[in-house]
């Protein structure tokens, strides 16, 4: 039975007559992120830096997101943000913790905080939900994140010079590293929060690359066999349009269902569905311009393994 195919058998897009255009913007685009990153910096959630979550649902209709960051503005709480999800009647308020230690009567300042808020939303409020994570534990979390991704990036890359040669796994982990930064530059420009669920989704982004730049290797490493008189950048144009349709099938599916986490799945979930689309995106085109745009500039040579039968595959 016949694979569904959106692109037809017959394409050639001359990818790599593009890869410098390609690898400048990467580069600008990753001077960018870090530039954004260091400059303004990241709006980190409670998981990171510590403080309250409370989910609120109006009874009296829309809930009045002006008036209520007035009114808890005016608490003297210090950092507090509004954030509608889902339907107009829902709120997520973050509100910073109340200081720097985990203790007793800093347990109490943030409790007395969460009471005020309370107080102040009033019968009109409905109180979903609440999440507590103290400042010394989310410091923590953002120590083990961070080393969470450099170890992933890490074992990726190794995992990568088992399976092919060191060129591939150079040029792999450059593509990792350009998708991740330009996420986290994406989340500093937008101002969007970043908390646990986004490096939960950094981590995926990097399996789901490295998963779409394993296939084109895989198609690469075939076609070094069997196209022995080609030239290499034409063995590499040709390895990317063979893993053209399944790479294309692969993106839309997943944005698809991201699509739908991201507008239903509510405030939690909206930060991941949103760095995911962008990694998705982001992803592949870095698996056809970033990973084997630098992989032609590496000393391949066609291989030199005895002929044997290699099939031909389905696009």
């Amino acid at each position: 039975m016949p694979l569904l195919k959106l692109i037809p058998r017959e394409t050639a897009i001359p990818f790599l007559n593009y890869r410098k255009f390609a690898l400048i913007a990467s580069l600008l685009l990753v001077l960018g992120s870090v530039g954004s990153w260091l400059g303004i910096g990241l709006y980190t959630g409670i998981d990171i830096r510590g403080g309250f979550l409370i989910e609120v649902r109006s009874t009296t209709g829309p809930a009045d997101i002006p008036q209520l960051r007035d009114e808890l503005g005016a608490l003297g709480l210090g950092d507090v943000s509004l954030q509608e999800f889902g339907v107009d009647t829902d709120v997520v308020i973050r509100v910073q913790s109340q200081t720097l230690e985990d203790s007793e009567s800093l347990s109490n300042a943030d409790k007395a905080a969460v009471a005020l808020v309370t107080q102040t939303l009033g019968e009109g409020y409905d109180i979903r939900r609440t999440e507590y994570v103290g400042a010394v534990v989310g410091g923590e979390l953002r120590e083990k994140a961070m080393w969470a991704i450099i170890a992933a990036l890490g074992a990726i890359m190794i995992y990568i010079w088992f399976r092919f040669e060191w060129p591939f796994a150079v040029s792999a982990i450059l593509a990792l590293t350009h998708d991740v930064i330009t996420t986290i530059g994406l989340f500093a420009i937008t101002g969007f929060e970043f908390n646990l669920a986004t490096v939960a989704a950094l981590l995926t982004i990097a399996g789901y690359s490295i998963n779409d730049t394993v296939v084109v290797f895989d198609r690469v490493r075939e076609n070094l066999v069997r196209y022995k008189t080609h030239e290499i950048p034409e063995i590499l144009t040709r390895s990317l349009n063979e893993t053209l349709n399944r790479t294309v099938m692969t993106s839309i599916t997943t944005l698809l269902a991201l699509l739908s986490i991201y507008l239903f799945g509510g405030a939690v979930l909206g930060d991941f569905a949103l760095a995911m689309i962008w990694g998705v995106l982001i992803g592949t085109y870095s698996s056809i311009f970033v990973a084997t745009g630098t992989l032609i500039y590496f000393d391949l040579t066609p291989s030199d393994e005895d002929d044997t039968p290699v099939p031909e595959y389905e696009r």
